[in-house]
């Protein structure tokens, strides 16, 4: 049988080439579409983890940036620490060679400003004084907590049912940090005095150091109520 030809070409072989680009415009859209469908999943699951950070953000309180880096910092200076005990070194004069007298000058300025001493006003001043200078030395163990968190597993957190109170044993360097310390809270105590202004004429009604305070505790307490009858002994008119 014969068959016909236009131009020479076959007309089943002149639709081939036809089929064949047909074929790769749909793989290459087909390819198109995939790459797409990948990428809206690769942002849905993006902003799907960003909104759970954000919302872990906002429930932590509005000064957990500050007080996370100030933690980091406090670590990474324990590890200096270490490092400078390690080859001998004193630590302060170590951390001295990396600061500017520009920096020096800015953080005395700033120390002075900070929790001045201004002397002795109250006893109530001077144990919140000393509560802000013992909490300032906390240092944070972590894997001394982590530790612990284990080991008391739901009691960690205790309720009104749990009886894990009483049972904790403080470490020996723990027990060592508090005698050393009450040592130093003894040691400064032993070399504080206070300048009590002395009148030369003020009466002298005490024998010695100890009946003068004694007269002086009697006097706050209970100088209104005897004034009166002071005044009629001086006098020499007391009934």
């Amino acid at each position: 049988w014969i068959v016909d030809t236009v131009d020479g070409c076959n007309p089943l072989e002149c639709d081939e080439p036809t089929e064949t680009v047909a074929s790769q415009k749909r793989e290459a859209r087909l390819r198109k579409f995939r790459e797409l469908h990948f990428k809206r999943n690769e942002a849905r699951k993006l902003n799907h983890q960003e909104v759970v950070e954000e919302d872990k953000r906002l429930k932590l309180p509005s000064n957990w940036e500050a007080k996370k880096a100030r933690l980091e910092w406090e670590l990474a200076e324990d590890q200096k620490k270490k490092e400078c005990a390690a080859r001998g070194e004193e630590y302060s004069r170590v951390k001295l060679l990396d600061i500017t007298a520009d920096d020096a000058e800015r953080w005395e300025r700033k120390k002075k400003k900070k929790n001045p001493d201004t002397g002795f006003a109250g006893y109530a001043e001077a144990q919140f004084r000393q509560y802000q200078r013992l909490t300032k030395q906390i240092r944070p163990d972590m894997e001394n907590y982590e530790k612990q968190k284990e080991e008391s597993g739901e009691d960690f957190h205790p309720t009104s049912n749990s009886l894990i109170y009483g049972t904790h044993v403080p470490t020996k360097d723990g027990i060592d940090r508090m005698v050393e310390d009450v040592e130093k809270q003894i040691e400064k105590r032993s070399k504080y005095s206070r300048r009590r202004a002395y009148n030369d004429d003020a009466d002298i009604d005490y024998i010695n150091e100890r009946n003068a305070k004694f007269n002086k505790k009697a006097e706050r307490f209970y100088g209104k109520y005897t004034a009166e009858i002071k005044q009629n002994l001086e006098r020499g008119t007391a009934v």
